[in-house]
């Protein structure tokens, strides 16, 4: 976990349990033909959720991919990356479909994050309910596709699905400017680990300290992956980005 991602989550799970109390969800959820009369609710929206679902959701994919792109980019570009997503996710909520509509959710800024991550480490692989492998990339365009879909009508009704675009579309140019005016060789290398240099050794020794059976299901089936690649073929046989997964792991 890193400094932000933990202060964002906490704030989020702090807002879903004053929700019980009268009001603060209605005065906190963004209603576009209000917004006039609650000019915060653009950005506090996205700090309200519709039940444990909601946000049990939402926070994961924080925690899954937030410490990595706010690792690379500092505390506070990260932060302008999360709250330019949410308020993405606010503007495409102003559509006519959505005007009477109460809109919730981290959603929009989440998916700016995702969006942010596989823009920098495309052939990253995810976990979708911890099983199926698929890129990030991928990932990235079959959301953009569901929620085209969603936002017509098609599938996954009563949500704010063009919201989601909203943060997708704010992560992937946000990501685009940074690259721009970092200089893109410079960003890029800082993207991407570089492998220590150790012993095969020392490194299988490093990572038999994972404690393995502690880690979430979707992080454990792809760290007992590496970690059997390893033993079978050798630590050098893991590319520079797995070494480094599994030296985080081992880190932490």
């Amino acid at each position: 976990m890193t400094r932000w991602v933990s202060v964002i989550i906490a704030a989020n799970v702090a807002v879903f349990f004053l929700q019980g109390q009268p009001g603060v969800a209605e005065n906190l959820a963004l209603l576009p033909r209000e917004v006039a009369q609650h000019p915060w609710t653009p950005f506090t929206y996205m700090f309200v959720h519709g039940g444990f679902g909601h946000i049990f959701w939402n926070m994961l994919g924080l925690y899954m991919f937030g410490p990595r792109v706010e690792t690379l980019l500092g505390g506070r570009r990260f932060v302008t990356l999360y709250i330019l997503s949410g308020l993405g996710g606010a503007a495409l909520s102003f559509l006519p479909q959505y005007y009477n509509v109460p809109i919730i959710g981290a959603s929009g800024a989440v998916f700016g994050v995702l969006t942010a991550y596989a823009r920098v480490w495309p052939k990253d692989r995810i976990y979708l309910y911890g099983v199926i492998p698929i890129q990030a990339y991928w990932f990235i365009i079959g959301m953009v596709v569901y929620s085209i879909a969603g936002g017509l009508g098609f599938v996954g009704a009563g949500t704010a699905h063009f919201g989601h675009l909203g943060g997708i579309a704010v992560g992937w140019l946000y990501m685009g400017y940074l690259v721009r005016n970092s200089g893109a060789r410079k960003f890029e290398q800082r993207a991407v680990p570089v492998a220590p240099v150790i012993s095969e050794s020392d490194a299988m020794a490093r990572w038999a300290t994972i404690p393995v059976a502690q880690l979430h299901e979707i992080n454990r089936g792809e760290v007992l992956r590496l970690l059997e690649k390893a033993r079978a073929d050798g630590a050098r046989s893991l590319s520079i980005e797995e070494r480094a997964t599994l030296d985080r792991f081992s880190r932490a």
